[in-house]
């Protein structure tokens, strides 16, 4: 078995001893503290979208998708904000049939569309963005801009050690 020493030894152990057995430190443990975060984020702002919009935090990611990159596609979709293909149809068809989308399907292949945002779904954006600025606001209160800068930086990195390591399997 591997010493978590020799995993990192260059960080602060995300582990403590106690009783005499090893456990983790949840408060130094980056999973956790990444999916604390998340959690709380995603209990924060899908209540405001659900109640102001009904809208779910899956809807909001596909149209602000859909505003950085008109005209693309389901999987494309998927591909830059990492969700899965059913979860991404589902949103597309509701968001279609409230009039927040349109789309155009592929000559070359019937089956495949491009998506895009209706003049009502942008519209539906720019309050939704006006909102998750206001809630990023108040996550982000009291940090440095250097500090949010570094955890960014930090941040873009996790997801690339992950992407590597995915692309490796």
């Amino acid at each position: 078995m591997t010493n978590h020493k020799d995993i990192l030894p260059d960080r602060p152990s995300p582990v403590v001893t106690r009783n005499g057995n090893e456990i983790l430190d949840i408060h130094r443990y980056a999973p956790f503290l990444l999916n604390a975060v998340n959690g709380a984020w995603q209990r924060k702002t899908s209540g405001i979208y659900r109640t102001r919009f009904d809208l779910g935090i899956v809807d909001w990611r596909v149209l602000s998708m859909l505003m950085i990159e008109p005209r693309i596609t389901a999987n494309r979709v998927c591909e830059v904000i990492r969700l899965d293909k059913a979860a991404v149809s589902r949103s597309l068809k509701a968001l279609h049939s409230r009039g927040f989308l349109d789309f155009e399907a592929l000559p070359s292949d019937e089956r495949k569309r491009t998506w895009w945002l209706t003049e009502e779904g942008m519209s539906v954006h720019r309050q939704i963005l006006a909102i998750a600025l206001e809630c990023e606001a108040e996550m982000v209160a009291g940090v440095d801009s250097e500090d949010l800068e570094t955890f960014l930086r930090v941040m873009t990195r996790f997801l690339s050690n992950l992407e590597a390591a995915e692309r490796e399997k």
